[in-house]
């Protein structure tokens, strides 16, 4: 028999934790003098990393750090998990300046919304098989309670194309055992409803791309596979499937013979002549289904909203029109969601994403990530607003980082998007415009890699780059840019990269996580990114009754068993 290594909670002495050791975990630790049950510790088996990694280790090694860290003390009805996508611990930093910056402030002084929160963590990103993640793998930890695969969308560890072994590896999400345990549960994104983050929450294919039917292989097909658009309509075999989902996408719901309802010019892309959004309105009669911002607010007491306002995904919030039949934001759509899902006396879960952080970090585009995460702090705030803090658990976080540089040694107050204005070293007298060795200037925030590299490409020339720049093809250049007649806080200014790219890449350190609420006082410490999941079905009693009820929990009803999907599946 294998030894085992115990996760202790945090703060208890040594002769404590040896005991601890010790304790079998089928034994109760007395109540706290709160009251609060407590729990003894779990073993967790020692294995050899990374090759003894498997599924089952994973969730109960997360289920432990929970568990220690307090999580089943809590008593949440409803769960909000926030996901700004690609939202790197210097994205906030410098979102934060910024928003400050925007108030009049100088800036560093300001708080985003969930800087505000009273616990934090840090977040291991890093998928099965890659040191620096990727969207789908980190969502399906946060969903799942297991790490996965790079691609990997609601999967356990394999091969990114193998359909075949994919379909006996399904890992149930905390959307579904919600949907399961008769909750509300709600998607909302500005990313494609069948993009990585949002598909993790309900959908199970071992490649993301694969999101209508037309991205499909053909051995995929043959070997029993579906799309990920359709998986949102089959979702519903464990209850009644999301109550709200909202965010952009409507391309991979509808038909090439189908002309978009917004641009003349765009058709569907399924090949399969379905009709996903017909097929979702005869599923929930009473439903409303909207494409702009008009019919949303209309749709305010509809049971059921599915909202697909882009063929794409939504346009980023500087891009948004604002008027009445234009884009809902962010803030918007979180209020739409929560008033909806509130209604259910039973309490409901809903992932919340900013998804378009990620895609200008990835563009080299530092204004557009900056105000994106602006909006995702708006929303957070809506929901806080919305929502009492003794019911409802509220979580940040992100699934992984980007290259995105904050340097120099510019003067408090200095605009965030602009050129340093101090020193240029540590020991420089603080003066006019910093300059590097070559006596240029240089901006507070660069790229360590993407699109915004200074030597000529197929797109655009030598020199600095502008929005939107996705070049083929990069010739090499000497030196850097003269930017003192450059404008570096004009929105479609693209900061220096110093590895050309067609696209910037995320980084592998840790993210934040944010927490405010019940069970909240459990998100401490630096933490696997996949026991995020296990912070929220252990601090949710609804959650954590049903899996004990599947007969997944251990004698102090804390869930350490990989639950199986067709338990939780409802009775035809």
């Amino acid at each position: 028999m294998r030894p085992a290594f115990v996760v202790p909670a945090l703060g208890l002495s040594l002769s404590l934790l040896t005991a601890c050791a010790s304790v079998p975990s089928t034994s109760a630790v007395a109540s706290s003098a709160a009251g609060k049950a407590r729990v003894a510790a779990i073993d967790v088996p020692v294995v050899q990393h990374p090759d003894g990694e498997s599924p089952a280790w994973w969730y109960r090694n997360g289920a432990a750090r929970a568990a220690a860290n307090g999580a089943m003390q809590g008593r949440a009805k409803n769960v909000i998990l926030f996901l700004g996508d690609g939202m790197s611990l210097t994205t906030v930093a410098a979102a934060r300046i910024l928003d400050g910056q925007r108030k009049g402030q100088s800036g560093e002084e300001n708080q985003l919304s969930w800087e505000r929160f009273p616990q934090t963590a840090l977040s291991k990103t890093y998928n099965t098989d890659s040191q620096t993640p990727d969207s789908a793998g980190t969502m399906t930890a946060i969903t799942t309670g297991i790490k996965t695969h790079m691609g990997a969308i609601g999967v356990t560890a394999g091969q990114r194309n193998d359909c075949a072994d994919s379909l006996g590896k399904a890992a149930l999400t905390w959307l579904e055992l919600a949907d399961s345990a008769g909750m509300a549960t709600g998607v909302v994104t500005t990313a494609r409803l069948t993009h990585a983050t949002p598909a993790a929450t309900y959908a199970h294919v071992p490649n993301r791309d694969w999101e209508n039917n037309a991205d499909l292989p053909a051995n995929a097909v043959a070997e029993g596979c579906q799309d990920i658009a359709a998986q949102l309509l089959t979702s519903s075999r464990f209850g009644r499937g999301p109550t709200v989902a909202l965010g952009g996408g409507r391309r991979e719901f509808t038909s090439a013979q189908q002309r978009d309802p917004e641009y003349d010019d765009k058709v569907g892309q399924r090949l399969d002549e379905r009709d996903l959004t017909a097929e979702w309105r005869q599923a929930h009669p009473q439903g409303a289904y909207v494409w702009n911002r008009t019919q949303l607010l209309a749709a305010a007491e509809a049971p059921q909203v599915l909202g697909l306002f882009e063929p794409d995904h939504m346009q980023f919030e500087h891009d948004r029109r604002r008027d009445p039949s234009g884009e809902p934001s962010l803030a918007e759509m979180t209020r739409a969601a929560i008033h909806t899902l509130s209604r259910k006396p039973e309490g409901y879960v809903l992932m919340i994403e900013g998804a378009r952080i990620d895609h200008a970090n990835h563009y080299g585009n530092a204004f557009r990530a900056l105000d994106e995460t602006i909006a995702l702090s708006q929303a957070v705030q809506a929901a806080v607003d919305a929502t009492s803090r003794e019911d409802t658990l509220i979580l940040v976080t992100a699934d992984h980082s980007h290259s995105l540089n904050f340097v120099g040694y510019p003067v408090r107050g200095n605009p965030i998007l602009g050129k340093v204005r101090g020193q240029g070293s540590e020991d420089d007298m603080p003066g006019d415009l910093a300059r590097d060795q070559l006596g240029l200037p240089f901006t507070t925030l660069s790229y360590a890699n993407g699109p915004g590299y200074p030597g000529a490409s197929n797109r655009q020339p030598a020199g600095p780059k502008k929005f939107l720049h996705a070049p083929s093809s990069v010739e090499a250049h000497d030196g850097r840019p003269d930017l003192n007649a450059v404008d570096t806080e004009d929105p479609d200014y693209l900061q220096e990269a110093m590895v050309p790219l067609k696209s910037e890449s995320h980084g592998g350190e840790d993210v934040g996580i944010w927490a405010i609420g019940p069970g909240s006082d459990a998100v401490r410490g630096t933490v696997e990114q996949n026991t995020i999941y296990h912070f929220i079905v252990q601090a949710t009693p609804r959650l954590r009754e049903r899996l004990c009820a599947a007969q997944t929990c251990n004698a102090d009803g804390v869930p350490v068993e990989l639950p199986k999907p067709a338990d939780f599946e409802r009775a035809r």
